[in-house]
């Protein structure tokens, strides 16, 4: 479809001819979406339909403000570090979410006032010790005693 309206053709003529011949050309067979409902019709008109549609498709959430985003990223922190391997990963992953909370004490963040307290280390640790015991060791079998020497048939009867 690139070429021009001719001169002395109307606009819309002109654009019913090229639809006629692309349907004609079979250009709008097995289109997506072909036989299905328009998605939307009867709901009213969302300005910000599309932006909620790509994210829905790329599965993301809606930006919240600085205040609420650390407190979820908080939350986040704590669930990592409770399935972290080692106790002390997850230590390191509570103090640089910590790390993150003092700073935002120092630079206001967007959004509601909501102070994010800091996550208690010691208390997240026991929790995590909780959640992973470690196995006891059982003491090794005992060796068996040790065998006696064979002793030749010879020495059996006091022949050597």
């Amino acid at each position: 479809m690139t070429e021009r309206k001719p001169l002395g053709v109307s606009f819309e003529s002109w654009i019913d001819r090229q639809i006629r011949e692309a349907t004609e050309r079979g250009e709008f067979d097995d289109l997506p979406g072909a036989g299905k409902p328009i998605p939307g019709q009867g709901k009213p008109y969302d300005e910000m339909w599309w932006i909620k549609q790509k994210m829905r498709a790329e599965n993301l959430s809606f930006p919240l403000p600085g205040t609420l985003a650390l407190r979820k990223e908080a939350e986040e922190a704590r669930t990592e570090a409770l399935g972290a391997r080692t106790e002390a990963e997850a230590r390191r992953i509570v103090e640089e979410m910590n790390v993150k909370i003092r700073d935002s004490y120092r630079k206001p963040l967007s959004g509601p006032p909501v102070v994010q307290p800091l996550i208690d280390v010691d208390e997240v640790a026991a929790e995590w010790r909780a959640l992973h015991p470690v196995p006891e060791k059982t003491p090794a079998p005992a060796a068996p005693p040790p065998k006696r020497p064979k002793r030749s048939f010879l020495r059996q009867f006091g022949r050597r």
